[in-house]
């Protein structure tokens, strides 16, 4: 069966600095018509970046549209046109400052596939070397190393409510334990 829905119009209702809404007129498989509400929005990135003792940065920011701080891995969004893998990188110098070694892909997250075509990129590393976060103009963080294992307990307990952070959490998690198997 063809699941596919054909797009028959394009409305913008909100051009932004970071996303844009816009109404699509949709196409069924049935041939029945439908609307769709898109956030175009132009991904991001998130790092787990384990050090030698097995701890992981973390940052707290207060993110407004919760009215609340939450303990987040290391993220960002795209810039317009910039590589991931450079993104993540600008992003963990900005926010940590540590250097990191043994880069690798974790793959990639859709965090709410019914109404934003966002992508955020997945990332591992281990840090090598210290550093000191440099936040972006406008930007106020908190940096906190963490146990892997106590942040593992954290996910499952419902205390890291971040969804690219659950889900870094637990594949490293996996990636150190399967190799165990």
């Amino acid at each position: 069966m063809n699941l596919e829905e054909k797009t028959l119009t394009q409305t913008y209702h909100f051009r932004g600095r970071i996303i844009n809404l816009r109404v699509d007129d949709v196409e069924l498989p049935d041939g029945s018509t439908s609307v769709r509400e898109i956030i175009e929005h132009p991904g991001g990135v998130c790092v787990a970046a384990l050090t030698a003792d097995g701890r992981l940065p973390f940052v707290r920011q207060y993110r407004y549209a919760y009215r609340e701080n939450v303990l987040e891995l290391p993220a960002g969004k795209l810039e317009k046109g910039e590589d991931p893998f450079d993104a993540v990188k600008r992003e963990f110098a900005e926010e940590v400052g540590a250097h990191c070694v043994n880069w690798r892909s974790m793959g990639c997250l859709y965090p709410t596939p019914g109404y934003t075509d966002e992508i955020i990129r997945l990332y591992a590393c281990d840090i090598d070397a210290a550093g000191e976060s440099h936040p972006d103009e406008g930007e106020f963080l908190e940096v906190e190393y963490l146990p892997l294992e106590t942040a593992v307990q954290m996910v499952m307990d419902g205390k890291l409510p971040d969804a690219k952070t659950q889900t870094l959490i637990l594949k490293l998690w996996a990636e150190k334990n399967m190799k165990k198997l």
